[in-house]
């Protein structure tokens, strides 16, 4: 995430990618825990774009 701009929409598609790979059992052992960590911090990302969103949009509806 640091590299390039994450938007909320990557951040959905790799989660995508992962679970489709993972439920497909296309990770090799050795990098399942790799790819559960890398969707951990994806879901942490998207969980606080929608937190933020949310906020902001509350805000706009109060004015």
């Amino acid at each position: 995430m640091a590299a390039s701009k994450m938007t909320y929409q990557k951040a959905v598609k790799e989660l995508e990618d992962i679970v489709q790979t993972l439920s497909q059992g296309q990770v090799d052992i050795d990098q399942l825990a790799e790819r559960i960590q890398r969707a951990k911090e994806l879901l942490g990302f998207c969980k606080e774009r929608l937190y933020k969103v949310n906020a902001e949009v509350n805000e706009i509806l109060e004015k």
